[in-house]
């Protein structure tokens, strides 16, 4: 469930600060501090406490300046979680080295970039980004991808088409494995005695007959984790893409 969206402050400020990066100009900004100095803390106190947690004077807090210190750089939470979106959501290593690798290697690259951003840092999942508030980092991650698909034939929509279907896989898989994570954390119940509780209902049900497929399950059926999950389902997703792909070819 989303609790916050891009693009929720004055959009053109966002803009402004994303592109143009200005800091307060002339008297009395602290020493040391900085615009990106802001936008890492912030980010530091969401991965560490949730979105919920994200508040200016919180961050100025963390930095041990004033409240109104940040607004000298930054016009509200609004725009400043438009500038932790970008700050998290490039690329987090040089992309040259990657350019010119076959499409299916590029895609798995990302996906696996993706599952990282999201497993780093939660508080994404809780962001409606539906709107983005596109930043250097993040047209630079997006010309990337674009660019993994060049030469195959494909139009623009198609593209987006596949871009788009790998991410809406890897974020599926990552939301389910960080809201495990999270009821493990947040629940008076362990695991086991979330299922043992639910065990004796369970088995009466099955007995009945009333769900064979679901009482023919051998035991450990559902024993892999996040990671494994998202291999498994990536593999069959690229397949299906390949031969997508390989139709597009000519003949």
């Amino acid at each position: 469930m989303t609790t916050a969206h891009s693009g929720s402050g004055d959009l053109r400020r966002s803009m402004a600060l994303l592109w143009e990066g200005k800091e307060p100009a002339a008297r009395g900004p602290r020493p040391g501090l900085s615009l990106d100095r802001i936008v890492t803390a912030a980010v530091e106190l969401a991965d560490r406490e949730g979105l919920a947690a994200l508040s200016m004077r919180k961050v100025a807090a963390e930095l041990g300046v004033g409240t109104m210190s940040l607004y000298r750089y930054v016009p509200g939470k609004g725009e400043l979680l438009d500038l932790m979106l970008d700050h998290v959501n490039g690329p987090t290593e040089p992309l040259e080295e990657h350019r010119g690798k076959h499409w299916r290697v590029l895609l798995e690259y990302i996906a696996e970039g993706t599952w990282e951003l999201y497993t780093a840092h939660p508080w994404l999942l809780q962001v409606n980004q539906t709107r983005p508030v596109l930043g250097p980092k993040g047209m630079a991650g997006f010309d990337f991808a674009l660019a993994a698909l060049n030469g195959l034939g494909l139009s623009g929509p198609e593209k987006i088409g596949i871009i788009l279907a790998v991410d809406h896989f890897v974020t599926g898989t990552a939301r389910t494995f960080v809201l495990q994570q999270q009821v493990g954390r947040e629940s008076e119940l362990t695991d086991e005695e979330f299922w043992e509780a639910q065990g004796p209902y369970l088995e009466r049900a099955m007995a009945g007959g009333s769900y064979p497929e679901v009482a023919a399950l051998p035991e450990g059926a559902f024993d892999f984790d996040g990671r494994q999950a998202l291999e498994f389902g990536l593999r069959p997703l690229l397949d299906g893409l390949q031969l997508f792909i390989d139709s597009k070819q000519p003949s």
